[in-house]
């Protein structure tokens, strides 16, 4: 995304990029107008243009900056913990959960609207999300390398956790019975019981 120089300058791209999520979450990439987006950030709507060059560019950015976001923070919460298999496997989980609840209208952008993005911009992302599969992948390999997990097929195993831990955002309410943590306690049981050799390990 491009910016103005300057305090102000960055103050308002910051803006759009929280207007652009706010209004593509509601409404769609396809539905939203840059009118629209000028009109709730409070600019004319050829001042956009010091900012953002064209919509298509505003949604790769968001979804790149998703991207970058996720990647650099799972190398991170992996790094975080006892290098095991099973330690960084319940660490994916709890990072993963947490950031796709606390990121819910990046994550439904970046999932729903992937479609949206021309085809240059489509292989960038969707390589970004072979890395990040491939973060899970190697932790499982890992581990049925230590004998720790009794998996089959490690890339369709991760494809599948995926999957499961990504669909919490579809149904979690903040205000809800369970808390984060013990979602994340419940889908980290989940996800030991079906990977690990001995089942008797996956108590937390």
């Amino acid at each position: 995304m491009e910016r103005i120089a300057g305090p102000k300058g960055l103050r308002t791209a910051a803006a759009i990029r929280r207007a652009g999520l706010k209004l593509i979450y509601r409404h769609g990439f396809g539905a939203m107008s840059l009118r629209d987006l000028a009109s709730e950030v409070g600019i004319q709507a050829s001042s956009l243009y010091n900012h953002i060059r064209t919509k298509q560019d505003l949604l790769f950015d968001l979804i790149r900056e998703h991207m970058d976001a996720l990647l650099a923070q799972t190398d991170a919460a992996l790094a975080a913990v006892p290098d095991t298999a099973t330690e960084r496997l319940r660490a994916f989980i709890r990072h993963h959960i947490v950031y796709h609840l606390e990121k819910k209208q990046d994550v439904f952008i970046a999932n729903f609207e992937l479609r949206s993005l021309e085809p240059q911009h489509y292989a960038t992302i969707v390589a970004m999300r072979r890395a990040y599969e491939s973060k899970l992948i190697a932790v499982l390999d890992s581990g049925v390398a230590e004998g720790a997990f009794d998996i089959r097929d490690t890339r369709i195993t991760a494809y599948s956790i995926l999957a499961m831990l990504t669909g919490v955002c579809t149904w979690y309410k903040p205000e809800g019975r369970l808390t984060k943590s013990e979602i994340v306690e419940l889908h980290t049981n989940l996800v030991l019981h079906g990977c690990v050799a001995h089942c008797d390990d996956a108590r937390s």
